[in-house]
């Protein structure tokens, strides 16, 4: 699949948006600093499974019949707009066990001047400990800050979902247990040859990006049914953060 990526790459490389450095995309709609908000469909991302495979966080059933990959930075402005419209839709369809998801969570906009995108995406990773991934990455995303990601920030992001504050997560949060981890994830990420964020993959092709419909649900909606995956009826230039090794 990584071969795919790399050559899909070039649909992305020319999408506006963020650079490595420019903080969140302009425009994203993200809420203020310390706002917190949690998804529309908490109480179903609750059920889902989260595992760790490598660098990548699989959500869904591991016997779905198809598989889609979500390449997004924490601090990206559009990651934000997909994850609170194309996200969700294939959220409720892992939930269906009609996919599942592999994230691979990029946190390349660190590099010119810490937006807190490591940070993020430690707390991300310990989240799968406490089987809270599904919600807490919904919540991450649609909570995020116009400034950077802090401690205080993501632990108050987490004690919206029910269940996962506790000595564990909270001292992985302060302690950046995962820093390791969230390194890898970023060298796996530069490994596709990925030039951008969002991007989503299905069957190592690029899905909803050229077109936009990954900003829209019930466009994205189409846009997986196109490639056999969910019923009917789920409800310009491609945008993104731009990666520049």
């Amino acid at each position: 699949m990584v071969g795919a990526v790399a050559a899909a790459a070039l649909l992305v490389g020319a999408a506006g948006g963020c650079g490595a450095g420019e903080g969140s995309g302009a425009g994203s709609g993200s809420g203020a600093a310390g706002v917190v908000r949690t998804s529309p469909i908490a109480g179903r991302l609750a059920k889902l499974p989260a595992r760790v495979d490598g660098a990548k966080i699989v959500v869904g059933d591991a016997a779905a019949p198809r598989t889609a990959q979500v390449l997004v930075d924490p601090r990206c402005g559009y990651c934000a707009r997909f994850e609170g419209a194309g996200g969700e839709v294939l959220l409720k369809l892992a939930a269906e066990g009609k996919v599942k998801v592999e994230y691979l969570l990029a946190s390349f906009l660190d590099r010119g001047g810490a937006s807190g995108s490591v940070r993020a995406v430690n707390a991300l990773r310990a989240s799968v400990e406490a089987g809270k991934f599904a919600e807490y990455q919904a919540a991450v995303f649609a909570s995020q800050p116009k400034a950077k990601f802090t401690d205080g920030h993501l632990l108050a992001i987490a004690a919206e979902v029910p269940g996962l504050r506790g000595e564990a997560f909270d001292r992985a949060v302060a302690e950046r247990t995962y820093e390791g981890w969230v390194g890898e994830a970023e060298k796996a990420f530069e490994a596709t040859g990925a030039q951008g964020t969002p991007m989503v993959l299905v069957d190592g092709r690029p899905v909803g990006s050229k077109d936009g419909a990954m900003f829209d649900a019930a466009a994205f909606a189409q846009t997986l049914k196109a490639v056999g995956i969910g019923p009917p009826g789920i409800t310009g230039p491609p945008l993104g953060c731009s990666h520049d090794p």
